[in-house]
């Protein structure tokens, strides 16, 4: 994850899950499972349309960025789900500078997944198509792919599965010159 506070906001960017990786043992519908998120699943959810948002720590009472508003852009490539955001709120940009932001999350219902049973361990989850719901950067949870939890929302009451990536975040604040610009103008 880079973040890099500028003129217009905090410009976010990185890879949010790398596809076909596998998990820690996390808990699934099918119970303890290793999970890993096959190739062009991402490309799938992304193209079923609809608005994907940005929040913290899932919370969705509080929405930072949108794909409908054109602050959040997602796409598939080779190595996973990469998102570029840009986040304006003063809160959000002060946690950055202090770095408190940890990592990214993402949460997914609908899921279309295969289960291959093993010999010895735990079985593979092989999540084969889903609905993104959200994007989610991490503050207070744990940044890590395994962590799963379960989200109920108010009217369509569906189970939101959250997975996390840890990647850890590097910030870069963008120098502002305009003191100094100023300065030459009045020269």
């Amino acid at each position: 994850m880079h973040m890099e506070k500028r003129a217009d906001g905090l410009h976010i960017s990185g890879y949010v899950n790398v596809t076909g990786k596998f998990s820690k043992p996390i808990t699934t519908p099918h119970g303890k499972v290793i999970e890993t998120i096959e190739e062009r699943a991402f490309e799938k959810a992304l193209s079923k349309g609809g608005n994907i948002t940005v929040e913290i720590d899932h919370d969705s009472g509080h929405v930072y960025a949108s794909t409908n508003d054109g602050t959040l852009e997602l796409h598939e490539d080779a190595i996973g789900l990469h998102a570029d955001v840009l986040i304006s709120d003063p809160t959000v940009i002060e946690m950055a500078e202090k770095g408190k932001i940890r990592g990214w999350s993402f949460g997914m219902y609908n899921v279309s997944d295969e289960l291959e049973q093993r010999a010895e361990g735990l079985p593979i989850r092989h999540v084969k198509d889903f609905t993104l719901d959200h994007i989610s950067l991490i503050k207070d949870k744990i940044p890590c792919y395994s962590a799963t939890s379960v989200e109920y929302r108010a009217e369509n009451v569906r189970e939101i599965e959250i997975r996390s990536l840890g990647i850890a975040p590097a910030f870069r604040k963008h120098h502002d010159y305009s003191e100094y610009e100023e300065r030459i103008k009045n020269l």
